[in-house]
């Protein structure tokens, strides 16, 4: 199996991800367009278990419930890294990918709750809110 290097914006923080995606999507939600400060939040859905943090383990920020649904940061640079999902997904930002994926976006997700000032000009699908 491929696997792909990612890392924060100042370095602190480094892990690996195997090249299994088994989708990628921009998420439109307003959780989402306040985690990254963006229109949208690409990312790239991949088993829990995985991804592993290669550097910078002790330096992690946490946001939400570590048992249920969380966002991991760096606590160096804020750098928004990957969600753990409480259905055993891990949403790996895009945007941190070190390495070039085998995947790409294939839809968008919760449009109904986009950024009213972005306008989406591309072909992909679109969802009001999960895929069916």
């Amino acid at each position: 199996m491929t696997m792909l290097r990612g890392g924060c914006l100042c370095g602190a923080v480094g892990y690996e991800v195997e090249d299994a995606f088994a989708a990628a999507f921009y998420c439109h939600c307003s959780r989402c367009r306040r985690a990254t400060g963006s229109a949208f939040k690409p990312m790239a859905s991949i088993r829990t278990g995985t991804l592993r943090v290669t550097q910078g383990e002790d330096g992690l920020l946490y946001y939400g419930n570590p048992a249920e649904t969380h966002d991991i940061h760096c606590g160096q640079c804020g750098s928004f890294l990957f969600s753990v999902i409480d259905n055993g997904n891990t949403h790996v930002a895009m945007g941190t990918l070190i390495d070039v994926p085998s995947v790409r976006p294939s839809f968008h997700m919760f449009v109904s709750s986009k950024a009213p000032w972005y306008e989406i000009t591309d072909d992909l699908p679109q969802f009001e809110g999960l895929p069916a």
